[in-house]
């Protein structure tokens, strides 16, 4: 089972190589959440300092990795959910491709749910693009429902569908 951890500022270089495995078979897949531009060093570096940044280690190695934040976007409004209400929200959630089946993102997952009760936050969410088939089938065995589908303005013409999970 992977352990999980705050990333470091030291974790950079692992986490930039696994985006890099990570982006061309999203791309090959038809999902283009993701590009060579983003998520970039800049992003994983603010998350990191703001604490938001989670890895997941197999091994010693980092395998997967995930942010785990309350920034909800502005576009979260569109979906079936109360936008005012607080939540933790998952995003920039990866997985290194050597490391599928073995239990990477739900452990992140898993994370994420620990995280929240340390907030005293009782509503997950999380967004994934609508090509992304291994999360929309993730998501719902881990007791997620589905909440609509919404744009994003950041990532024009694609289509991201969305998740909650309301804890006790």
């Amino acid at each position: 089972m992977p352990i999980t951890r705050r990333a470091t500022l030291a974790d950079l270089p692992a986490i930039l190589a696994l985006v890099r495995r990570v982006v061309p078979l999203m791309q090959a897949s038809g999902n283009f959440q993701w590009s060579v531009d983003y998520p970039n060093e800049a992003v994983f570096r603010a998350d990191i300092e703001h604490n938001h940044l989670w890895v997941a280690e197999l091994d010693g190695a980092i395998a997967g990795v995930a942010a785990l934040t309350q920034d909800q976007d502005e576009e979260y409004a569109q979906a079936d959910w109360d936008v005012t209400q607080p939540a933790l929200v998952t995003h920039r959630l990866a997985v290194d491709p050597a490391a599928h089946g073995r239990g990477v993102a739900l452990a992140l997952m898993e994370q994420a749910e620990k995280q929240a009760t340390a907030e005293g936050l009782h509503v997950l969410r999380v967004d994934t693009n609508s090509e992304n088939a291994a999360t929309q089938r993730l998501f719902p065995k881990l007791g997620y429902r589905f909440a609509g589908e919404i744009t994003l303005a950041f990532r024009p013409g694609l289509r991201f569908f969305c998740y909650e999970k309301r804890l006790g």
